[in-house]
């Protein structure tokens, strides 16, 4: 999308004037439920003998990223939609994770920052403008904008792709993995 249409869409959608929520809880059962995922993706790699950097390093087309960026793009979001809203920094990650293993300790990480964030750290949030520097532009949203079409729609399409590679492995998943209900 360009920062043309972010703009327009931005002026042409209105949100109501209240404060906002922690986005905390949401992004808090989504990252256990994908803690689960990835821990019956190991499960079934151990009872099918599959080496897991297999499904470790897939992806689901040539020009996308593998399960572990999927990963680690599911978890920055969730952390630093949490940090900018509140106006914490972030915890700094680096890329490396090769393991199923290193991948749900990345997850358990994300979520021990996140539930870190005291509720009260987003009073006001609403009234934020949020930027976000990417390799190619800077984009800024208001506060309720970033939230609701840029870090919420980014983090389940991120976890959605990652469930999606598992899935398309073989690995015995349903949407009540997914939704933290199984």
């Amino acid at each position: 999308m360009t920062v043309r249409a972010v703009s327009a869409l931005v002026r042409a959608t209105r949100f109501k004037e209240s404060p906002m929520q922690s986005p905390v809880p949401a992004f808090a059962r989504s990252l256990r439920a994908l803690d689960h995922i990835l821990g019956k993706a190991e499960a079934h790699c151990e009872a099918r003998r599959i080496d897991p950097s297999v499904l470790v390093n897939d992806r689901l087309a040539p020009d996308m990223h593998p399960l572990r960026r999927q990963i680690g793009m599911t978890c920055d979001h969730a952390k630093f939609a949490a940090a900018r809203l509140s106006g914490q920094e972030a915890p700094r990650f680096e890329d490396t994770e090769q393991t199923f293993a290193e991948l749900r300790d990345r997850v358990a990480r994300t979520l021990a920052f996140i539930e870190s964030v005291p509720e009260e750290a987003f009073a006001g949030a609403e009234d934020k403008t949020i930027t976000v520097k990417a390799p190619s532009r800077e984009m800024s949203f208001p506060a309720p904008f970033y939230l609701a079409s840029f870090a919420v729609p980014n983090f389940y399409f991120h976890m959605t792709t990652a469930y999606n590679i598992l899935r398309h492995n073989g690995v015995d998943l349903g949407k009540l993995d997914f939704m933290g209900a199984a």
